[in-house]
């Protein structure tokens, strides 16, 4: 399930950002502080170029990419959240 970044306290979308840009693997290789990482990871997000993803059977939440979404997800996604 797609949870719109919107809809998450600030304090927990802050805390999701720092969690993903920490992790093993997220280091693209540039000299980048923590809070660059996260300024353009939440960039992504309000331009829909990456997605909070939740993932029931986990109980994970995985911010990815849009290219990385089944377009039919994606649009389901959007079918459900137009204004």
């Amino acid at each position: 399930m797609i949870i719109p970044y919107q809809h998450l306290e600030p304090d927990t979308l802050n805390r999701l950002l720092q969690d993903f840009v920490s992790r093993d693997g997220t280091d693209n290789g540039f000299d980048a502080s923590e809070e660059q990482r996260m300024a353009k990871a939440l960039s992504a997000l309000q331009r829909e170029q990456a997605f909070i993803v939740f993932d029931e059977e986990s109980q994970q939440c995985q911010l990815l990419a849009k290219h990385e979404l089944d377009p039919a997800y994606l649009k389901a996604y959007h079918d459900n959240n137009a204004d």
